[in-house]
């Protein structure tokens, strides 16, 4: 009994000398539950809207008021023009547009009715079903509220909604580019930390060094083939999505592509730096699939919006490539936007993969010697 204890106390001495070990058993659990806990909601506050007021009297700014004035939106934008909404929805800033028809207070007043339109980003239709209700029931309190002097009949407000991009709310709009972001991220990441872990476990890797090859030359030797890989899986994605969902590439094919190699690019530099820290393939695959999987599909806005998460989850998710690749591809893809409006999104890619490439070949250099 006693040889038995002190087996298992030396078990609980290795596990807590580990600190890998310690992560697994009790970081990750509280990682999940505050994530989960917090980032994960699908109600709405917050939410951006631009107002398209063609009346400007007393009644369409107490409705804008009234709206404004719930936890649900913020005022991101007052357009001036029928013009002016698809740029606003495509600079990616709101998820609805509000629309005053012109005399609006005067139809109140003389017919007892007036029209408000309501217009949401079908891309995410989720958060497009949800902001147009909240707004339709805003409007509807103050249908029963109002009272106008002299009306001979009830007023009625009646609120007529439209999805952009997304006219029939298809879930494909939001779930393809979503899956191209995870698809590339798991292949270009995971498989590229994996093969160069596998030589460096198997003893291969000094064999490598000493061969005619420099290590940069290994490096790419080993990342080109999934590189090239990865842009079949996007023809296969793009292919799948026209001929099966009816999602085509709205904007530019090429620009769509130029930006899915900066991806790839800088998912493949990821994936060489888990390697440099890691010792064996499990690890290299617990890394990739708990640290990058997770936070990827939860905190990327790929299901959940990140918008409605509380502030500390917007700065972790500012730090998450996939983020800003989801906005890039639902901006060509789904809304048919040029460069002119995701120039941001691509510089933030750019700078990770400068920062990724020149941290995981010296981490590697260092790793190999």
């Amino acid at each position: 009994m006693k040889r038995f204890i002190g087996f298992v106390k030396k078990e609980f001495l290795h596990i807590f000398r580990d600190y890998r070990t310690l992560i697994i058993l009790f970081g990750i659990p509280a990682a999940q539950i505050t994530i989960f806990g917090y980032a994960v909601r699908t109600d709405i506050k917050d939410a951006g809207i631009a107002i398209l007021d063609l009346s400007k009297d007393e009644a369409t700014r107490e409705i804008t008021t009234k709206i404004l004035s719930s936890e649900f939106f913020m005022l991101k934008e007052e357009l001036n023009s029928y013009e002016d909404i698809e740029p606003a929805f495509s600079r990616g800033k709101i998820k609805e547009v509000v629309i005053f028809e012109d005399n609006f207070a005067a139809r109140l007043q003389k017919e007892g009715n007036a029209d408000i339109m309501i217009i949401a980003d079908g891309s995410e239709p989720n958060t497009a079903n949800l902001v147009s209700n909240y707004t339709m029931a805003i409007i509807a309190d103050y249908n029963q509220q109002s009272n106008f002097p002299g009306g001979s009949v009830p007023v009625i407000i009646t609120p007529q909604v439209k999805m952009l991009f997304n006219p029939n709310l298809k879930s494909q709009f939001m779930f393809v580019p979503g899956v191209i972001t995870i698809v590339l991220l798991l292949i270009c990441a995971l498989m590229t930390s994996i093969t160069i872990t596998r030589e460096k476990e198997f003893g291969t890797m000094e064999a490598l060094l000493v061969s005619p090859l420099k290590p940069i030359q290994i490096i790419l030797g080993k990342v080109t083939p999934y590189f090239f890989l990865s842009l079949v899986d996007l023809a296969i994605i793009l292919v799948l999505s026209k001929l099966v969902f009816g999602l085509p590439v709205k904007g530019s094919f090429i620009l769509l592509l130029a930006e899915t190699m900066l991806y790839i690019l800088l998912s493949l530099s990821l994936g060489i730096l888990i390697s440099t820290i890691s010792k064996t393939m499990q690890q290299a695959m617990f890394i990739s699939l708990a640290g990058l999987m997770l936070p990827a599909i939860i905190l990327s806005g790929f299901i959940f919006p990140i918008e409605y998460m509380p502030g500390i989850y917007n700065y972790l998710s500012a730090v998450i490539p996939p983020r800003w690749f989801i906005t890039i591809i639902k901006t060509i893809m789904v809304k048919g936007a040029g460069f002119g409006f995701i120039w941001k999104e691509t510089l933030i890619l750019g700078g990770m993969t400068l920062i990724l490439i020149i941290l995981s070949i010296r981490k590697f250099k260092v790793r190999l010697q």
